[in-house]
């Protein structure tokens, strides 16, 4: 009888516990101001609106989003997607990022050991990543792209020309984006480029069908400068 009376106990502890939102998984939704999901916790959805976003070693959640702000990530982070308006996103070494990384006004990196489930995308910034399993594509219109040592995207790589809203102006000739694929990267889908870009090639990289470039080879380490 004490022994069904202390189960039955026990059982409602867990119910209460599971209740109270102390200690569920906890949701941050800000207008204005920053967040930090602290080191080996776990929460819901982070979202703000005006502030940035911080994800200390090995924080869990599910979505975290911003529009004016960056969103910076430690080691072991986990996350089911990323993203931002006016920021650069940027994750640690050994992050899983189960959806899309994405931002507009900004820069991508994704560090060594990482897998992202779904793609990685900006408009106006450079996308990097070392050593990376990517689900998706790489996409982006202005901005340098890397994939780097080790790194396996299973998408393509789509450089889409800019819109400039009909209107057809230049102020100087601009330096086309550098599209590097570095030494045994991986990029198994189509390579499509609608615009002028440089792209480089390592020797030992393996990349799918090229429309709208022409691969430059390269052997060493990192590819030339010009």
């Amino acid at each position: 009888m004490t022994r069904t009376r202390l189960a039955t106990a026990t059982a409602a502890a867990l119910i209460a516990l599971a209740a109270n939102p102390a200690f569920a998984q906890q949701s941050i939704d800000k207008v204005n101001g920053s967040i930090t999901a602290e080191a080996g916790q776990l929460y819901g959805d982070l979202e703000t609106v005006n502030g940035s976003i911080r994800l200390e070693d090995g924080a869990r959640l599910e979505d975290a989003s911003t529009v004016n702000g960056s969103i910076k990530g430690g080691d072991d982070v986990q996350a089911r997607s990323l993203e931002t308006v006016n920021g650069s996103i940027r994750v640690g070494e050994r992050a899983k990022i189960a959806g899309g990384v994405e931002t507009v006004n900004g820069s991508v990196f994704v560090d060594r050991g990482s897998s992202v489930g779904d793609d990685i995308a900006t408009v106006n910034g450079a996308i990097g990543i070392v050593d990376t399993d990517l689900a998706g594509d790489i996409e982006t219109v202005r901005g340098d792209i890397t994939v780097g040592i080790g790194s396996h995207v299973k998408g393509g790589i789509h450089v889409e020309k800019p819109d400039n809203g009909g209107w057809n102006i230049s102020f100087g000739k601009k330096q086309p984006p550098r599209i590097v694929i570095g030494p045994d990267a991986v990029v198994e889908g189509p390579l499509v480029f609608q615009y002028e870009v440089k792209l480089y090639v390592h020797d030992s990289a393996r990349v799918g069908k090229v429309t709208g470039a022409t691969p430059i080879a390269f052997s060493t380490p990192t590819p030339p400068e010009n």
